[in-house]
């Protein structure tokens, strides 16, 4: 028959396996180190494809330098958000920081869409297809959202869906504006339908798997007795 164990003999056991605690990193060491990963990824890829030629008169109008800070905003943000959320002292209102500039980034590309119609009629939206954007943002995306959640993998576990989506959609964000920078896509319509599903879909990828993600990567505890 198993004795029970009492509670002086349970501290001494946990005190013998007990191993040093590493403290958390402070949550915008963590943002600002996975920012500069992810600016030499896109280093690296304008190394290798180079800038568009349209690029400066491209960076020349207003409304393209809008949807550039607001995505470029949204990624930096969420970013932020996620290395807070992931401690469990995080304040989970982090979570809406995010928000106003993707609304602006939206807004921005709805406008756009807009602009080309008044200009143009429907047949200025310019709609095809241009699947090497998904894969662009696909292929950034979601190493980028893994090796965010590395990083968060010994406290995120209190907030595994919304770490995730945070994780993701800063990723998706961050690879939405290098992928401005490289590809020609101008009409808006196309940037909203092409950028904006890829986005939505790393997104929804590090929301829907991030948990198992995070379990998989996270700490395995032992048990006593």
């Amino acid at each position: 028959m198993r004795t029970r164990m009492n509670d002086e003999d349970l501290i001494a056991r946990l005190t013998e396996r007990a191993k040093p605690v590493r403290r958390l990193a402070p949550p915008w060491q963590g943002a600002l180190l996975w920012l500069g990963l992810a600016a030499a990824l896109m280093a690296a890829a304008v190394a290798i494809s180079g800038f568009r030629q349209d690029l400066e008169m491209r960076l020349g109008l207003m409304h393209e330098q809008v949807n550039i800070a607001c995505a470029l905003a949204t990624g930096i943000l969420a970013a932020f958000a996620a290395f807070n959320v992931a401690r469990p002292d995080g304040d989970t209102r982090w979570l809406y920081a995010p928000l106003l500039p993707a609304l602006g980034w939206v807004a921005g590309m709805s406008l756009g869409c807009v602009r080309d119609i008044w200009l143009g009629g429907f047949a200025g939206l310019g709609l095809g297809t241009s699947f090497g954007c998904t894969r662009f943002i696909l292929g950034f995306g979601i190493p980028m959202t893994l090796s965010m959640l590395w990083m968060v993998r010994h406290g995120a576990l209190m907030r595994p869906v919304e770490v995730s989506a945070m994780a993701g959609l800063a990723a998706a964000a961050i690879a939405s504006v290098g992928l401005t920078l490289l590809h020609h896509l101008d009409a808006a319509a196309m940037v909203l339908i092409w950028h904006g599903s890829s986005v939505l879909l790393v997104t929804w990828v590090a929301r829907a798997w991030g948990r198992q993600a995070l379990q998989a990567m996270g700490p395995k505890l032992e048990q006593v007795g």
